[in-house]
């Protein structure tokens, strides 16, 4: 049990991998989405529920889960083996299913804290209603808590739950684990019972004489082979006129599954193992599986090879399955850096137009171009300010409509938008608003320019107000502000009026940039939020290769 004598390295590169495995997320819904969230949680299951534990307590218990389909017998077979009932047995499921673990006494501790499954709460053995051990997930101290320890659940809290059953019937070292239906119509019953089949060293699958090739247990059979765990079958309510026959066909499957050398155990058809039959199995009908179970934990060499190759099995699962998360992280980013893509084409594609159109002068046009007009003589420098601003705030809303209205197009057509805000800035102000606010501050910083150029050199007849009106003219009419460069430069003389132009442009570049930057960084807002960066694949791989350098 070489792999079992876990170093300190290797445990903790085991921990790592758990982290960077938890910190995985797929949020963007591709199309491989689904599947990678599943691997992660069937990961995680493992790992939090059988490696990390395993390799932390190596002489821990062995635990055996009882799965199978729906009426299969898991319950009958576990109570028989125990010898009472332990858990109900029948047909008809209720809709929630509290799976049962039963132990020798000396055993409870081990799984009564936080060692193994510990999202679960435990209920009580004496099943007084409301009634669970303290939940391990809430606690801190890992150690187990003595046996009897209760605590009520907070008000309100509901979750799966684990009822803890002790025995003296089950040897030390062994514990039995009644999962619910493999097969249920519940999916929380049927994420359970994955869960609990991911915590165990030992999986034992119920199958019957009459539904032994269905396609739900050999899924399960298929999951053991590739995880190359300790197995055994129960060919359950075999009619004895046809035992030889079933037995032969169900034995010539396994070999073709690849699953010949498995152990597997007959249990004859009776009438205690009706389905829906309350009653318990005769101790002949288990005797096979009970000394098969008891000679794991009782044979130090059994037990080894029994618990070891479990543990190296889904040791060694992780270099295909921890890659095929890293890709599901990978193609998150890809359609991220896809959306990402289009918003910064399509703001960067907005300020060309934007910057082009203020080279055109279409800026000094209509009121702007009347206010123009009749300045000084029917205009104030102010009217004229205000009719250019109004212009600029106008021209870059109008920027932002078209950025937006591309982005809603490409995210429609784009699978991994689906579920992503087509309004980041929903209940803000409206665009024009944002824009104005914008433009507002870069006039105030032109409006000081001009006062201050006019104070240090002004010679004409205009006024500070003025000056800066020629200055906004001059920035925004192209072509057409020439006569406005002109004026200028007579009021301030030519060389500090070409050093105030080019100051003001700078700021007019500015506040283009600054305020499409804003709306672009709002639109990438919620992507940002997602955290489906490159860390994650980058993370995983590098978590994984730790891992096997440490083995």
């Amino acid at each position: 049990m070489a792999i079992l004598e876990a170093r300190t390295e290797l445990l903790d590169s085991l921990v790592a991998l758990r982290d960077r495995v938890a910190a995985a997320s797929f949020p963007l819904p591709l199309t491989g989405a689904p599947y990678a969230r599943r691997c992660r949680s069937e990961l995680l299951a493992q790992l939090d529920d059988y490696l990390v534990p395993r390799l932390r307590d190596p002489d821990a218990p062995l635990l055996a889960v009882v799965a199978g389909s729906t009426g299969a017998g898991k319950s009958t077979l576990v109570n028989s083996l125990v010898g009472r009932r332990i858990t109900e047995a029948g047909v008809l499921r209720p809709t929630t299913r509290t799976p049962v673990l039963v132990c020798h006494p000396d055993d409870a501790h081990w799984f009564e804290g936080r060692r193994v499954l510990p999202r679960l709460a435990r209920l009580s053995a004496d099943r007084e209603p409301g009634t669970v051990l303290q939940r391990a997930a809430d606690r801190t101290d890992p150690s187990p808590q003595p046996a009897g320890t209760l605590q009520r659940p907070p008000a309100g809290e509901s979750g799966p739950a684990l009822r803890l059953e002790t025995d003296e019937a089950l040897p030390t070292g062994l514990a039995l684990l009644d999962a619910p239906d493999i097969d249920s119509l519940v999916a929380e019953n049927r994420d359970l019972a994955a869960e609990l089949i991911c915590a165990a060293d030992i999986w034992i699958l119920v199958t019957t004489a009459a539904r032994y090739a269905d396609a739900v247990p050999w899924h399960l059979l298929r999951a053991a082979r590739e995880y190359d765990v300790t197995l055994a079958t129960v060919l359950d309510r075999v009619p004895h006129q046809i035992t030889h026959e079933v037995t032969r066909q169900y034995t010539a499957l396994l070999e073709r599954a690849g699953l010949a050398g498995i152990p597997r155990f007959t249990v004859p058809e009776l009438p205690e193992s009706a389905a829906g039959s309350r009653g318990l199995l005769p101790g002949s009908a288990v005797d096979s599986l009970r000394h098969w179970l008891t000679h794991l934990v009782t044979d130090p060499l059994a037990r080894e090879e029994a618990v070891g190759r479990t543990a190296a099995g889904a040791l060694a699962s992780l270099r295909s399955r921890v890659p095929e998360l890293a890709a599901g992280a990978a193609a998150q980013h890809s359609a991220a850096l896809r959306l990402s893509h289009q918003v910064e084409l399509a703001y960067a594609d907005a300020g060309q137009r934007a910057k082009l159109r203020l080279s055109e002068g279409r800026l000094l046009a209509g009121e702007a171009w009347t206010h123009w007009r009749g300045f000084p003589t029917d205009t104030a420098g102010e009217e004229l300010m205000t009719a250019c601003t109004d212009g600029l705030a106008d021209l870059l809303a109008n920027a932002v409509g078209a950025a937006e209205e591309r982005i809603v197009d490409f995210w429609r057509r784009e699978p991994g938008a689906v579920g992503l805000p087509e309004d980041p800035c929903l209940g803000a102000a409206p665009t024009v608003e944002r824009m104005g606010v914008a433009v507002r501050h870069w006039r105030r910083c032109v409006e000081e320019l001009a006062e201050e150029a006019y104070r240090a050199d002004g010679r004409g007849p205009a006024n500070g107000e003025e000056t800066a009106a020629l200055l906004a003219t001059t920035l925004l009419g192209g072509a057409q502000g020439i006569a406005a460069g002109e004026a200028l430069a007579a009021i301030l003389t030519v060389p500090p009026a070409a050093a105030l132009r080019e100051r003001g442009a700078e700021l007019l570049t500015e506040c283009v940039d600054r305020a499409l930057h804003g709306e672009r960084d709002r639109r990438l807002a919620p992507l940002r939020k997602l955290d489906a960066g490159p860390e994650q694949q980058a993370r995983l791989i590098a978590a994984l290769s730790v891992l096997h350098k440490e083995r």
